[in-house]
């Protein structure tokens, strides 16, 4: 199966480094560029691709506002955004507005490929790893917890594996932490980003750490 990709980027080396590195590969058709937000929200209409590989700064509509309408109208089209910074800001604004994934334009090509692959194949490895890399990144900047968490009703147990989700651990230390099978982590998972309305993990460790529920005490009775 190919996967449909749209560039959005308003730099013409930019847009043509990303075809050099996509059309070889299989599994990827390019089927259009566009230069600002504007051009990438309407060609969504037009062409409904299933990937938009975004930048975020870019003239006239940024890539940020840009995600947040296409993912309104296309909540199932997956969107990248792409930049050469890692400021901590754009990235929890990308990841609110609906974003995927963030890539930094100066990641060695593999790096691209493999995510972007995972992405699309829905591999949760490949998920939980964007999540291991924005965790360490959010860490090491100084980021406060905004006003009171979404209600969404998470029990104890899933405020547990939310923050264990944030602290990047995979679903098989979890349940080894907290003594229940995989299984039933991942049916956590699945609850608590449905009670948050979030998409992913990516989304999941965003959220944990911008509301300061990272080091949720973990406790063995409430399985």
């Amino acid at each position: 199966m190919d996967y449909r990709v749209l560039i959005a980027d308003d730099h013409p080396l930019a847009r043509k480094a990303i075809r050099l590195l996509l059309e070889p590969e299989s599994g990827f058709e390019i089927v259009a560029e566009a230069t600002n937000g504007e051009q990438a929200v309407q060609l969504c209409q037009e062409l409904l691709p299933d990937l938009v590989l975004m930048d975020i700064r870019m003239p006239g509509m940024n890539g940020l506002e840009a995600t947040r309408k296409i993912k309104q109208l296309y909540p199932h089209t997956k969107i990248v955004m792409l930049s050469v910074s890692d400021d901590v800001a754009d990235l929890f604004t990308a990841i609110q507005n609906g974003a995927q994934g963030y890539l930094l334009k100066n990641m060695d090509p593999d790096e691209w490929l493999l995510y972007l692959k995972g992405l699309l194949e829905d591999n949760s490895e490949i998920s939980r790893g964007m999540a291991d890399r924005l965790f360490q990144l959010f860490r090491s900047a100084p980021v406060h917890a905004e006003g009171s968490p979404k209600q969404g009703g998470l029990t104890s147990r899933e405020y547990e594996i939310l923050a264990c989700v944030a602290s990047g651990q995979s679903n098989r230390l979890i349940a080894e932490q907290l003594i229940i099978t995989e299984n039933t982590v991942k049916n956590h998972i699945k609850n608590i980003l449905a009670k948050l309305e979030l998409d992913n993990r990516v989304q999941l460790t965003a959220y944990a750490i911008r509301h300061g529920l990272t080091q949720y005490s973990h406790r063995k009775n409430d399985k």
